[in-house]
């Protein structure tokens, strides 16, 4: 059984150099064959270059509007419900970041303007008026969502205005 597998195996290599060897031979008997190869070759290397597209690193930079919060009874039940609220935060280039509400607690109103900063980096936000509150993020395409330090979840969900 051994000697078949090594003869299939030798048989396979010889098939092979036998199949690369006619390649050679083909193309240094016809030009046309090699303009055309290396014309595909090029149009390969083209389409792949235009098709492959830079992924874009989700970014903060912009302007985000509430749309929802979740607030857990304390018995992991809790789901993110519906808000009719003007709030929204815009974060900047800079790593700062305003709102025309309180940055800091999960209030739906839009009539305190406050700011902050915030970090990619380790994805928290911080404001001066929040006494040492860390707010941590995740951020998922057009989706951010806050997570505030509760004892029960406690989270306010955005979406991407701009």
């Amino acid at each position: 059984l051994l000697s078949n597998n090594n003869n299939l195996s030798k048989q396979k290599k010889s098939d092979i150099s036998r199949f690369f060897f006619c390649i050679v031979e083909i193309n240094k008997n016809d030009n046309s064959l090699n303009t055309m190869k290396k014309s595909l070759v090029i149009l390969l290397f083209l389409s792949l270059l235009i098709s492959c597209k830079k992924k874009e690193r989700d970014s903060l930079t912009g302007t985000w509007e509430l749309k929802e919060v979740l607030m857990d009874p304390g018995n992991g039940s809790g789901v993110f419900t519906a808000v009719s609220s003007d709030k929204n935060l815009v974060f900047h280039t800079n790593g700062n970041v305003n709102s025309n509400g309180i940055i800091c607690d999960m209030s739906i109103e839009s009539n305190t303007s406050t700011s902050g900063t915030y970090s990619e980096n380790d994805s928290t936000i911080i404001s001066a008026t929040c006494q040492n509150l860390i707010i941590k993020y995740e951020l998922s395409g057009d989706t951010l969502i806050l997570i505030y330090p509760c004892f029960e979840a406690c989270k306010a969900k955005y979406n991407r205005v701009n």
